[in-house]
């Protein structure tokens, strides 16, 4: 489904990202995890065309994007969560949601859509009037999560999603991105609690300072005495 080769990446002078090749296959949960600074939220912004490559190709669905524009992205079924959540204050719960439908044409699925958002997110459906900006941490990464499903993604993108949750809250979320999954989104997901992370996914890849330096099935990366040693805390 998405294609990465030999992608570099630059910040000014500096390089970001040193040539990565990856890929991520339809229906799959792939895990890019590494120490922070390693370029993990770099890679998934040039893939939504929100930082423009230096070279190498991006293919989606076998069509390149690496000069899209976002917009073109979103449209062509790629979503993202950033990082941070970046819920839109002074906007209502359901106001931000909608927000997610914003590029979509067939309105009467929006409806649909929105109710199977509910029924993973119950809490949200509780507060639909109130300012986002007023929700927990774990809330608001419920919010964003339900704001990018509601552009009806067949690739969601999901940048450190446990960040600054309490460890209720990681499980839970964990648990909808296994379900979000299981109704046939592929997820790319970026996270620095490694171990949760592996234990959703079906293979993952572990970067270093812009350079990928391991890969495979998860459970492998799960069982390896290295990865362990450097992001496990075994």
């Amino acid at each position: 489904m998405l294609a990465i080769d030999d992608i570099v990446v630059h910040y000014g002078v500096i390089e970001a990202i040193k040539g990565i090749t990856f890929e991520v296959n339809k229906g799959e949960v792939v895990s890019l995890i590494g120490a922070n600074g390693a370029g993990k939220t770099t890679i998934l912004n040039t893939i939504s065309g929100l930082i423009p490559a230096t070279s190498g190709t991006i293919s989606y669905k076998d069509k390149p994007i690496t000069k899209a524009s976002t917009r073109e992205i979103v449209s062509s079924g790629i979503s993202q969560v950033p990082e941070g959540r970046r819920v839109f204050s002074g906007m209502t719960v359901k106001e931000n949601l909608e927000m997610g439908a914003f590029l979509r044409k067939d309105r009467a699925n929006v409806q649909k859509d929105l109710e199977r958002i509910y029924k993973s997110f119950p809490i949200l459906k509780e507060r639909l009037t109130q300012d986002a900006a007023t929700l927990s941490g774990g809330e608001q990464q419920m919010l964003a999560m339900g704001r990018a499903l509601l552009s009806d993604p067949e690739l969601l993108l999901l940048d450190e999603p446990s960040m600054g949750l309490a460890p209720l809250f990681i499980r839970e979320i964990f648990n909808i991105i296994e379900e979000i999954n299981q109704r046939g989104t592929t997820i790319l997901l970026v996270e620095q609690n490694a171990k949760v992370a592996l234990e959703v996914s079906d293979r993952g890849y572990v970067m270093e300072t812009g350079k990928l330096v391991a890969a495979g099935p998860a459970q492998a990366l799960l069982d390896s005495k290295e990865v362990q040693r450097a992001y496990l805390g075994g």
